[in-house]
Protein backbone atom coordinates (compact mmCIF):
# COMPACT_ATOMS: atom_id res chain seq x y z
CA UNK A 1 0.00 0.00 0.00
CA UNK A 2 1.58 3.26 -1.12
CA UNK A 3 1.67 6.35 1.02
CA UNK A 4 0.17 9.46 -0.58
CA UNK A 5 1.25 12.77 0.88
CA UNK A 6 -1.64 15.25 1.11
CA UNK A 7 -0.68 18.78 0.13
CA UNK A 8 -1.45 21.59 2.56
CA UNK A 9 -1.77 24.05 -0.31
CA UNK A 10 -5.31 25.35 -0.71
CA UNK A 11 -6.66 24.70 -4.20
CA UNK A 12 -7.85 27.86 -5.89
CA UNK A 13 -11.17 27.53 -7.68
CA UNK A 14 -11.07 27.31 -11.47
CA UNK A 15 -13.80 28.67 -13.71
CA UNK A 16 -14.42 28.09 -17.43
CA UNK A 17 -14.14 30.88 -19.97
CA UNK A 18 -17.15 33.14 -20.25
CA UNK A 19 -17.88 31.72 -23.71
CA UNK A 20 -18.54 28.30 -22.16
CA UNK A 21 -21.14 29.87 -19.91
CA UNK A 22 -22.89 31.34 -22.97
CA UNK A 23 -23.88 27.93 -24.37
CA UNK A 24 -25.43 24.73 -23.05
CA UNK A 25 -24.77 21.11 -23.90
CA UNK A 26 -26.41 20.29 -27.24
CA UNK A 27 -30.00 19.07 -26.73
CA UNK A 28 -29.44 15.83 -28.63
CA UNK A 29 -26.31 15.11 -26.62
CA UNK A 30 -28.39 15.17 -23.43
CA UNK A 31 -31.56 13.55 -24.74
CA UNK A 32 -29.88 10.71 -26.61
CA UNK A 33 -28.02 9.87 -23.41
CA UNK A 34 -31.41 9.53 -21.69
CA UNK A 35 -32.73 7.40 -24.57
CA UNK A 36 -29.65 5.16 -24.31
CA UNK A 37 -30.27 4.71 -20.58
CA UNK A 38 -33.88 3.75 -21.27
CA UNK A 39 -32.76 1.24 -23.88
CA UNK A 40 -30.23 -0.20 -21.43
CA UNK A 41 -33.20 -0.91 -19.14
CA UNK A 42 -34.85 -2.86 -21.95
CA UNK A 43 -37.47 -0.24 -22.84
CA UNK A 44 -36.83 -0.39 -26.61
CA UNK A 45 -37.23 3.30 -27.50
CA UNK A 46 -37.93 3.93 -31.18
CA UNK A 47 -35.90 7.00 -32.14
CA UNK A 48 -37.51 9.38 -34.64
CA UNK A 49 -35.48 12.31 -33.38
CA UNK A 50 -32.09 12.89 -34.93
CA UNK A 51 -31.37 13.18 -38.64
CA UNK A 52 -28.64 10.57 -38.91
CA UNK A 53 -29.19 8.40 -42.01
CA UNK A 54 -29.59 4.73 -41.13
CA UNK A 55 -28.85 3.58 -44.68
CA UNK A 56 -25.29 2.86 -45.90
CA UNK A 57 -23.44 4.63 -48.69
CA UNK A 58 -23.28 2.98 -52.12
CA UNK A 59 -21.37 -0.31 -52.19
CA UNK A 60 -18.75 1.05 -54.59
CA UNK A 61 -18.06 3.91 -52.17
CA UNK A 62 -17.36 1.46 -49.35
CA UNK A 63 -15.18 -0.64 -51.65
CA UNK A 64 -13.15 2.44 -52.60
CA UNK A 65 -12.60 3.23 -48.91
CA UNK A 66 -11.43 -0.32 -48.17
CA UNK A 67 -9.17 -0.47 -51.21
CA UNK A 68 -7.55 2.89 -50.47
CA UNK A 69 -7.13 2.10 -46.76
CA UNK A 70 -5.03 -0.97 -47.65
CA UNK A 71 -2.46 1.22 -49.42
CA UNK A 72 0.32 2.08 -46.92
CA UNK A 73 0.91 5.40 -48.68
CA UNK A 74 -2.57 6.67 -47.78
CA UNK A 75 -2.11 6.97 -44.02
CA UNK A 76 -0.13 10.20 -43.80
CA UNK A 77 -1.33 13.73 -43.04
CA UNK A 78 -3.10 15.37 -45.97
CA UNK A 79 -3.44 18.90 -47.28
CA UNK A 80 -5.64 21.34 -45.38
CA UNK A 81 -7.45 21.99 -48.68
CA UNK A 82 -8.14 18.33 -49.40
CA UNK A 83 -6.84 16.24 -52.27
CA UNK A 84 -7.32 17.59 -55.83
CA UNK A 85 -9.53 14.60 -56.69
CA UNK A 86 -12.06 15.61 -54.03
CA UNK A 87 -12.13 19.30 -54.95
CA UNK A 88 -12.56 18.38 -58.62
CA UNK A 89 -15.34 15.94 -57.72
CA UNK A 90 -17.16 18.67 -55.78
CA UNK A 91 -16.76 21.03 -58.74
CA UNK A 92 -18.14 18.42 -61.14
CA UNK A 93 -21.07 17.72 -58.79
CA UNK A 94 -21.96 21.43 -58.61
CA UNK A 95 -21.69 21.87 -62.38
CA UNK A 96 -23.74 18.75 -63.15
CA UNK A 97 -26.59 19.20 -60.68
CA UNK A 98 -26.63 22.87 -59.62
CA UNK A 99 -25.44 24.45 -62.87
CA UNK A 100 -22.68 26.32 -61.01
CA UNK A 101 -19.09 26.42 -62.33
CA UNK A 102 -16.50 26.53 -59.54
CA UNK A 103 -12.71 26.69 -59.68
CA UNK A 104 -11.70 23.55 -57.74
CA UNK A 105 -8.33 24.99 -56.76
CA UNK A 106 -9.50 28.37 -55.43
CA UNK A 107 -13.27 28.40 -54.80
CA UNK A 108 -13.87 25.10 -52.97
CA UNK A 109 -12.73 24.12 -49.49
CA UNK A 110 -13.44 20.59 -48.19
CA UNK A 111 -14.58 20.48 -44.56
CA UNK A 112 -14.67 17.87 -41.81
CA UNK A 113 -18.45 18.30 -41.66
CA UNK A 114 -20.64 21.38 -42.14
CA UNK A 115 -20.95 21.90 -38.40
CA UNK A 116 -17.22 22.61 -38.23
CA UNK A 117 -17.61 24.87 -41.26
CA UNK A 118 -20.08 27.02 -39.33
CA UNK A 119 -17.37 27.67 -36.75
CA UNK A 120 -14.68 28.31 -39.37
CA UNK A 121 -16.81 30.86 -41.26
CA UNK A 122 -17.84 32.60 -38.05
CA UNK A 123 -14.25 32.87 -36.81
CA UNK A 124 -13.15 34.21 -40.20
CA UNK A 125 -15.73 37.02 -40.42
CA UNK A 126 -17.14 37.89 -37.00
CA UNK A 127 -15.42 40.05 -34.38
CA UNK A 128 -16.72 40.20 -30.80
CA UNK A 129 -19.65 42.61 -30.76
CA UNK A 130 -20.49 42.20 -34.46
CA UNK A 131 -24.08 41.28 -35.26
CA UNK A 132 -25.21 38.02 -36.83
CA UNK A 133 -28.66 37.24 -38.25
CA UNK A 134 -29.92 33.79 -37.24
CA UNK A 135 -33.26 32.21 -38.22
CA UNK A 136 -36.01 31.41 -35.70
CA UNK A 137 -36.79 28.54 -35.89
CA UNK A 138 -33.38 27.40 -37.04
CA UNK A 139 -30.47 25.05 -36.54
CA UNK A 140 -29.23 25.70 -32.97
CA UNK A 141 -25.55 25.63 -33.97
CA UNK A 142 -25.87 28.95 -35.82
CA UNK A 143 -26.72 30.60 -32.51
CA UNK A 144 -24.35 28.69 -30.25
CA UNK A 145 -21.31 29.25 -32.49
CA UNK A 146 -22.17 32.95 -32.79
CA UNK A 147 -22.30 33.19 -28.99
CA UNK A 148 -18.94 31.45 -28.68
CA UNK A 149 -17.50 34.10 -31.02
CA UNK A 150 -18.90 36.90 -28.84
CA UNK A 151 -21.36 38.06 -31.50
CA UNK A 152 -24.56 40.00 -30.98
CA UNK A 153 -27.34 37.63 -32.06
CA UNK A 154 -30.29 39.06 -33.99
CA UNK A 155 -33.03 36.50 -34.42
CA UNK A 156 -35.22 36.87 -37.50
CA UNK A 157 -38.60 35.14 -37.59
CA UNK A 158 -39.58 32.52 -40.13
CA UNK A 159 -43.38 32.37 -40.21
CA UNK A 160 -45.66 29.77 -41.83
CA UNK A 161 -47.79 32.42 -43.58
CA UNK A 162 -44.63 33.58 -45.37
CA UNK A 163 -43.66 30.05 -46.37
CA UNK A 164 -41.01 30.01 -43.62
CA UNK A 165 -38.95 32.59 -45.52
CA UNK A 166 -37.27 35.75 -44.21
CA UNK A 167 -39.10 39.07 -44.28
CA UNK A 168 -36.41 41.13 -45.98
CA UNK A 169 -38.48 44.31 -45.78
CA UNK A 170 -38.44 44.00 -41.98
CA UNK A 171 -34.72 43.17 -41.95
CA UNK A 172 -33.99 46.34 -43.96
CA UNK A 173 -35.35 48.40 -41.04
CA UNK A 174 -33.13 46.89 -38.35
CA UNK A 175 -30.78 49.52 -36.83
CA UNK A 176 -27.84 47.08 -36.97
CA UNK A 177 -28.43 46.51 -40.68
CA UNK A 178 -28.73 50.23 -41.42
CA UNK A 179 -25.54 50.93 -39.44
CA UNK A 180 -23.59 48.20 -41.25
CA UNK A 181 -22.94 46.19 -38.09
CA UNK A 182 -24.25 42.85 -39.40
CA UNK A 183 -21.49 40.55 -40.65
CA UNK A 184 -23.28 37.25 -41.43
CA UNK A 185 -26.81 36.16 -42.25
CA UNK A 186 -27.46 32.42 -41.90
CA UNK A 187 -29.79 30.82 -44.44
CA UNK A 188 -30.69 27.13 -44.65
CA UNK A 189 -32.74 26.12 -47.69
CA UNK A 190 -34.22 23.61 -48.17
CA UNK A 191 -34.96 24.54 -44.58
CA UNK A 192 -34.41 22.59 -41.43
CA UNK A 193 -36.54 22.16 -39.35
CA UNK A 194 -39.53 23.43 -41.36
CA UNK A 195 -38.88 21.61 -44.65
CA UNK A 196 -39.56 24.79 -46.65
CA UNK A 197 -38.09 24.36 -50.16
CA UNK A 198 -35.56 26.71 -51.69
CA UNK A 199 -36.77 29.13 -54.36
CA UNK A 200 -34.83 31.20 -56.84
CA UNK A 201 -36.76 34.30 -55.76
CA UNK A 202 -35.62 33.79 -52.15
CA UNK A 203 -31.99 33.42 -53.17
CA UNK A 204 -32.15 36.46 -55.48
CA UNK A 205 -33.56 38.61 -52.68
CA UNK A 206 -30.93 37.33 -50.23
CA UNK A 207 -28.09 38.13 -52.64
CA UNK A 208 -29.47 41.62 -53.24
CA UNK A 209 -29.77 42.19 -49.47
CA UNK A 210 -26.23 40.98 -48.81
CA UNK A 211 -24.68 43.04 -51.59
CA UNK A 212 -26.45 46.25 -50.57
CA UNK A 213 -25.46 46.01 -46.90
CA UNK A 214 -22.10 44.23 -47.08
CA UNK A 215 -23.41 41.13 -45.30
CA UNK A 216 -21.99 37.67 -45.89
CA UNK A 217 -24.92 35.39 -46.78
CA UNK A 218 -24.20 31.79 -45.83
CA UNK A 219 -26.59 29.17 -47.20
CA UNK A 220 -26.33 25.80 -45.49
CA UNK A 221 -27.51 23.38 -48.19
CA UNK A 222 -27.32 19.70 -47.13
CA UNK A 223 -30.95 18.73 -47.90
CA UNK A 224 -31.37 19.78 -51.53
CA UNK A 225 -31.42 16.22 -52.93
CA UNK A 226 -33.74 14.70 -50.32
CA UNK A 227 -37.33 14.31 -51.60
CA UNK A 228 -36.79 16.81 -54.41
CA UNK A 229 -39.43 16.51 -57.15
CA UNK A 230 -38.36 13.90 -59.68
CA UNK A 231 -36.88 15.37 -62.85
CA UNK A 232 -35.86 18.64 -61.17
CA UNK A 233 -32.41 19.86 -60.20
CA UNK A 234 -31.54 21.19 -56.74
CA UNK A 235 -30.92 24.91 -56.24
CA UNK A 236 -27.75 26.67 -55.14
CA UNK A 237 -27.59 30.29 -54.05
CA UNK A 238 -24.35 30.55 -56.04
CA UNK A 239 -26.37 30.20 -59.27
CA UNK A 240 -27.68 33.75 -58.73
CA UNK A 241 -25.81 36.49 -60.59
CA UNK A 242 -23.44 38.36 -58.26
CA UNK A 243 -23.85 35.82 -55.44
CA UNK A 244 -20.20 34.84 -55.30
CA UNK A 245 -19.20 38.35 -54.20
CA UNK A 246 -21.05 38.06 -50.87
CA UNK A 247 -22.24 34.45 -50.51
CA UNK A 248 -20.85 31.23 -49.12
CA UNK A 249 -22.59 27.91 -49.63
CA UNK A 250 -21.94 24.87 -47.50
CA UNK A 251 -22.89 21.39 -48.62
CA UNK A 252 -22.45 17.91 -47.26
CA UNK A 253 -22.45 14.22 -48.17
CA UNK A 254 -24.03 13.27 -44.84
CA UNK A 255 -27.63 13.27 -46.04
CA UNK A 256 -27.34 13.09 -49.83
CA UNK A 257 -24.99 10.07 -49.78
CA UNK A 258 -25.61 8.46 -46.36
CA UNK A 259 -22.13 9.44 -45.13
CA UNK A 260 -22.94 11.25 -41.88
CA UNK A 261 -20.23 9.59 -39.79
CA UNK A 262 -17.63 10.09 -42.52
CA UNK A 263 -17.64 13.87 -41.90
CA UNK A 264 -17.22 15.04 -45.49
CA UNK A 265 -18.52 18.47 -46.46
CA UNK A 266 -17.44 21.55 -48.38
CA UNK A 267 -17.92 25.26 -48.76
CA UNK A 268 -17.78 27.28 -51.94
CA UNK A 269 -17.37 31.00 -52.48
CA UNK A 270 -15.04 33.53 -54.07
CA UNK A 271 -11.33 32.81 -53.77
CA UNK A 272 -10.71 35.57 -51.20
CA UNK A 273 -13.42 34.35 -48.81
CA UNK A 274 -12.12 30.80 -49.14
CA UNK A 275 -8.57 31.94 -48.37
CA UNK A 276 -9.70 33.74 -45.20
CA UNK A 277 -11.59 30.70 -43.95
CA UNK A 278 -8.57 28.51 -44.76
CA UNK A 279 -6.48 30.63 -42.38
CA UNK A 280 -8.81 29.56 -39.56
CA UNK A 281 -9.25 25.96 -40.67
CA UNK A 282 -5.54 25.28 -41.11
CA UNK A 283 -4.94 26.23 -37.48
CA UNK A 284 -7.62 23.84 -36.22
CA UNK A 285 -7.43 20.54 -38.13
CA UNK A 286 -4.79 18.59 -40.01
CA UNK A 287 -6.76 17.48 -43.03
CA UNK A 288 -8.95 14.45 -43.68
CA UNK A 289 -8.10 10.77 -44.11
CA UNK A 290 -7.09 10.24 -47.76
CA UNK A 291 -9.15 7.03 -48.24
CA UNK A 292 -12.25 8.86 -46.99
CA UNK A 293 -11.64 11.64 -49.52
CA UNK A 294 -11.13 9.15 -52.35
CA UNK A 295 -14.34 7.36 -51.40
CA UNK A 296 -16.19 10.68 -51.22
CA UNK A 297 -14.96 11.49 -54.72
CA UNK A 298 -16.48 8.21 -55.87
CA UNK A 299 -19.79 9.08 -54.18
CA UNK A 300 -19.91 12.46 -55.91
CA UNK A 301 -19.61 10.78 -59.31
CA UNK A 302 -22.85 8.81 -58.84
CA UNK A 303 -25.66 9.39 -61.31
CA UNK A 304 -29.27 10.42 -60.88
CA UNK A 305 -30.31 6.83 -60.23
CA UNK A 306 -28.65 6.95 -56.79
CA UNK A 307 -30.87 9.85 -55.66
CA UNK A 308 -33.95 8.27 -57.25
CA UNK A 309 -33.48 5.04 -55.27
CA UNK A 310 -32.73 6.93 -52.06
CA UNK A 311 -35.79 9.15 -52.40
CA UNK A 312 -38.04 6.18 -53.09
CA UNK A 313 -37.16 4.87 -49.63
CA UNK A 314 -37.70 8.26 -47.99
CA UNK A 315 -41.05 8.71 -49.77
CA UNK A 316 -42.33 5.45 -48.24
CA UNK A 317 -41.13 6.52 -44.80
CA UNK A 318 -42.60 9.99 -45.23
CA UNK A 319 -46.04 8.48 -45.83
CA UNK A 320 -45.90 6.71 -42.45
CA UNK A 321 -44.58 9.86 -40.74
CA UNK A 322 -47.60 11.71 -42.08
CA UNK A 323 -49.86 9.04 -40.55
CA UNK A 324 -48.14 9.61 -37.20
CA UNK A 325 -48.72 13.36 -37.46
CA UNK A 326 -52.37 12.76 -38.34
CA UNK A 327 -52.78 10.40 -35.38
CA UNK A 328 -51.36 13.07 -33.05
CA UNK A 329 -53.70 15.69 -34.49
CA UNK A 330 -50.80 17.70 -35.90
CA UNK A 331 -51.09 19.77 -39.09
CA UNK A 332 -48.31 19.94 -41.68
CA UNK A 333 -47.44 21.17 -45.16
CA UNK A 334 -47.13 18.33 -47.70
CA UNK A 335 -44.69 20.35 -49.84
CA UNK A 336 -41.90 19.93 -47.26
CA UNK A 337 -38.49 18.69 -48.43
CA UNK A 338 -35.62 17.05 -46.58
CA UNK A 339 -35.14 14.35 -43.96
CA UNK A 340 -37.85 15.45 -41.54
CA UNK A 341 -41.55 16.13 -41.20
CA UNK A 342 -42.47 19.31 -39.29
CA UNK A 343 -45.93 19.48 -37.77
CA UNK A 344 -47.91 21.95 -35.68
CA UNK A 345 -49.23 20.42 -32.46
CA UNK A 346 -52.92 20.71 -31.50
CA UNK A 347 -53.97 23.82 -29.60
CA UNK A 348 -54.91 21.79 -26.53
CA UNK A 349 -51.34 20.52 -26.11
CA UNK A 350 -49.41 22.41 -23.44
CA UNK A 351 -46.11 22.58 -25.34
CA UNK A 352 -43.92 20.75 -27.83
CA UNK A 353 -41.70 19.55 -24.99
CA UNK A 354 -44.56 18.11 -22.97
CA UNK A 355 -45.92 16.25 -26.02
CA UNK A 356 -42.46 14.91 -26.90
CA UNK A 357 -41.90 13.77 -23.32
CA UNK A 358 -45.28 12.04 -23.22
CA UNK A 359 -44.44 10.20 -26.42
CA UNK A 360 -41.08 9.18 -24.97
CA UNK A 361 -42.19 8.05 -21.54
CA UNK A 362 -45.65 6.64 -22.39
CA UNK A 363 -45.10 5.31 -25.94
CA UNK A 364 -41.32 4.88 -25.93
CA UNK A 365 -41.11 6.92 -29.12
CA UNK A 366 -38.58 9.76 -29.32
CA UNK A 367 -39.45 12.78 -31.48
CA UNK A 368 -37.87 16.23 -31.44
CA UNK A 369 -39.75 19.08 -29.75
CA UNK A 370 -39.67 22.22 -31.85
CA UNK A 371 -38.72 24.55 -28.99
CA UNK A 372 -35.05 23.54 -29.37
CA UNK A 373 -35.00 25.43 -32.69
CA UNK A 374 -36.13 28.68 -31.09
CA UNK A 375 -39.34 30.29 -29.89
CA UNK A 376 -40.76 30.00 -33.42
CA UNK A 377 -40.75 26.23 -33.04
CA UNK A 378 -42.54 26.05 -29.70
CA UNK A 379 -45.83 24.75 -31.13
CA UNK A 380 -44.22 22.16 -33.41
CA UNK A 381 -42.63 18.72 -33.34
CA UNK A 382 -40.25 17.15 -35.84
CA UNK A 383 -40.20 13.52 -36.99
CA UNK A 384 -37.03 12.15 -38.58
CA UNK A 385 -37.23 9.88 -41.62
CA UNK A 386 -33.97 8.20 -40.56
CA UNK A 387 -35.74 5.11 -39.26
CA UNK A 388 -36.90 2.05 -41.15
CA UNK A 389 -40.47 1.92 -42.40
CA UNK A 390 -40.94 -1.05 -40.03
CA UNK A 391 -39.90 1.04 -37.01
CA UNK A 392 -42.02 3.98 -38.13
CA UNK A 393 -45.03 1.67 -38.29
CA UNK A 394 -44.17 0.24 -34.86
CA UNK A 395 -44.08 3.81 -33.53
CA UNK A 396 -47.44 4.52 -35.17
CA UNK A 397 -49.02 1.48 -33.52
CA UNK A 398 -47.59 2.36 -30.10
CA UNK A 399 -49.03 5.86 -30.36
CA UNK A 400 -52.43 4.59 -31.51
CA UNK A 401 -52.57 2.05 -28.70
CA UNK A 402 -51.30 4.32 -25.91
CA UNK A 403 -52.48 7.90 -26.41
Amino acid sequence: MSNVKTSNIECRSISPADRVKSVEEYYFSRKLREVAEMNARGLDVISLGIGGPDLPPAEEVIEELCHAARDPKNHSYQSYTGIPELREAFAGWYKRYYGVALDPSREILPLIGSKEGIMHATMAFVNPGDSVLVPNPGYPTYSSVSRLAGANLISYDLLPDRGWQPDFDALEQLPEVKAGRVKIMWLNYPNMPTGAPATRELFERAVEFGRRHGIVIVNDNPYSFILKPEGTNPLSILSVEGAREVCIEMNSLSKSHNMAGWRVAMLASNAEFVSWILRVKSNIDSGQFRPVMLAASKALSMGEEWYTRLNAVYAERRAVAEEIMDTLGCSFDKSQRGLFLWGRIPDEEKSSESLADRLLYDCRVFVTPGFIFGSGGERYIRISLCATEHNLRRALERIKNTL
